[in-house]
């Protein structure tokens, strides 16, 4: 099964495929910071050192850069990259054949110019470079303005990134398609006359427009033994011509063949009436609301999973002798990176001053007590919107220790002196909280700042590799580039917290690779 990943960021989604038996056929990445993850882990090229000694990658090539210098280019702001009718570095070359097993660096608007003025290239990635005919292209594009969190603006230039997806499938037809989004992408954008925009059923219709079958879904990767709480959006898009080879299959049971037929009215009347077909005409699944439709079809694999607490997944990363669990061994056995690497990376603990690690140990008894209304009144306090306690709260508070400013954990005599504590740590946070240990992580959990850990000799936010266990990447994983970045800067670059973030879980990539595994087989 040839694949070939869009929006490739460090690899979770390619390493999940790939321990289905996916063959990485060609890769395309924006940034070079997640560029030099997936390059150590995928390819175990080394592009600092690369650099060091003015070597060049074999396996990562520029489209285009306004560098000649390797060094340079890790750095280089992709926003800025050339478009390739201007003057600047590329590393394309007429041959076609070059380009197999490669992560190209840059646009995919520029990597679709490529495959416009170049049909050989389309075909040749239509035919795996011949070794079969082209599987599956997945990816997930970046979506933060279809996410809750973000602008969710309709006009924003990275919400047409999904059409140039679907720009790509149209030069390449595989016979599947895999996008993965935000959950946010499910909910309707108000525009400025009121209509309401829906971002999803817009990129279902695109798929149609160039002779793909759509099949939307609403999955959890906690559902698939991911230690997180992450909603997510998945479009399943079938060629025609392969859907219907399915539909008359003898492979796929009855209740597989229906979820099949369900897309096809919607596909019709894009073929009819185009892409301005109203809203309403296409269905999408969710795990939550629909579980018998995955349950009982060719999506068993997106269900099921025992639930995987925090604790299970980062508790060994403390020491002290603690025994890695069933969940890490498992992950570590599964997930194959090929050159393993002796030393556990990416654990560096961050350096949190006094004043944070006490409101730290301030948010572990806010999780513990598990009041809404005890959060509310300190929080209150916290933001200096209110003096004093509840008796009823204080009844609950009083019951646990705080991190006395000799560095030590104490108990408070009474709520004045908690109060009075409470307005030396002033914050206008609100989002950050505790990891509970004994559940998935909640689902905002992408940079440093929004957890802290749950245990009290542990008052410091999570380290990339415990928020890597936590997204279900294994120990031998390596996450390369910055730390962390800031300011301006946020715009473009994509350090290790980012990258782990962004990425599709590895587990939850590898139960689509089942899905699409089983479709692939019907098909024999």
């Amino acid at each position: 099964m040839q694949h070939i990943e869009l929006f490739a960021g460090c690899g979770g989604l390619s390493l999940g495929l790939k321990s289905e038996g996916f063959e990485f056929v060609m890769g395309n990445e924006l940034s070079p910071m997640a560029a030099e993850t997936f390059a150590y882990n995928f390819f175990n090229e080394d592009l600092v050192k690369l650099a060091e000694k003015k070597q060049y990658p074999k396996q990562v090539k520029w489209i285009n850069s306004r560098f000649n210098d390797l060094s340079a280019r890790l750095r280089e702001n992709p926003l800025e990259f050339p478009p390739l009718h201007e003057k600047g570095f590329s590393d394309l070359v007429e041959d076609v054949n070059e380009y197999r097993g490669k992560l190209l660096v840059g646009s995919i608007r520029e990597l679709n110019a490529c495959l416009e003025q170049n049909p050989n290239l389309s075909k040749a990635l239509h035919d795996s470079f011949g070794h079969g005919e082209l599987c599956l292209v997945s990816g997930g594009p970046p979506c933060q303005s279809f996410s809750m969190a973000g602008a969710r603006r309709k006009d924003c230039e990275k919400n047409t990134l999904p059409l140039e997806f679907v720009s790509f499938v149209k030069h390449t037809l595989p016979k599947f398609v895999l996008l993965e989004n935000v959950t946010g992408i499910l909910r309707a954008f108000e525009e400025d006359d009121g209509k309401k925009y829906h971002a999803w059923y817009e990129v279902a219709k695109a798929f149609s427009s160039v002779g793909y079958i759509p099949l939307c879904l609403h999955v959890n990767a906690r559902y698939v033994g991911v230690a997180q709480n992450r909603p997510r959006f998945i479009l399943i898009a079938i060629r025609k011509d392969i859907h219907a080879s399915l539909l008359a299959s003898n492979k796929l049971n009855d209740h597989s063949l229906q979820l099949l037929e369900s897309s096809i009215p919607f596909f019709e009347s894009v073929t009819k009436y185009g892409t301005g077909l109203e809203y309403g005409h296409l269905d999408c699944f969710d795990v939550d609301k629909h579980l018998e439709v995955f349950s009982q079809s060719f999506l068993a694999s997106l269900v099921g999973a025992k639930a995987v607490t925090v604790k299970e997944a980062i508790d060994d990363l403390r020491g002290n002798g603690i025994k890695k669990s069933n969940f890490i061994k498992e992950l570590n056995s599964t997930f194959d990176i090929g050159n393993k690497r002796d030393s556990l990376s990416n654990h560096d603990k961050r350096a949190n001053g006094e004043v944070v690690q006490r409101r730290f140990r301030l948010y572990q008894v806010l999780q513990k007590v598990a009041d809404k209304r005890v959060n509310k009144e300190v929080f209150n306090i916290l933001k200096g919107d209110s003096s004093g306690l509840s008796s009823e709260c204080w009844e609950l508070l009083s019951e646990y220790e705080y991190l006395g400013f000799e560095g030590k954990l104490q108990k408070f005599k009474d709520a004045k002196e908690l109060v009075d504590y409470l307005k030396l740590h002033p914050t206008k946070k609100q989002t950050q909280r505790a990891l509970s240990p004994d559940a998935p992580a909640p689902a905002a959990l992408s940079i440093p700042d929004d957890a802290c850990h749950y245990h009290e000799n542990e008052l410091r936010t999570l380290t990339v590799r415990e928020m890597a266990r936590i997204q279900s990447f294994p120990d031998a994983f390596t996450f390369r580039s910055k730390v962390t970045t800031g300011g301006k800067m946020r715009r473009f670059e994509v350090p290790q917290y980012t990258q782990v973030g962004n990425a599709v879980p590895p587990l939850l990539a590898k139960k689509l690779g089942i899905v699409i595994k089983q479709l692939e087989d019907a098909l024999a």
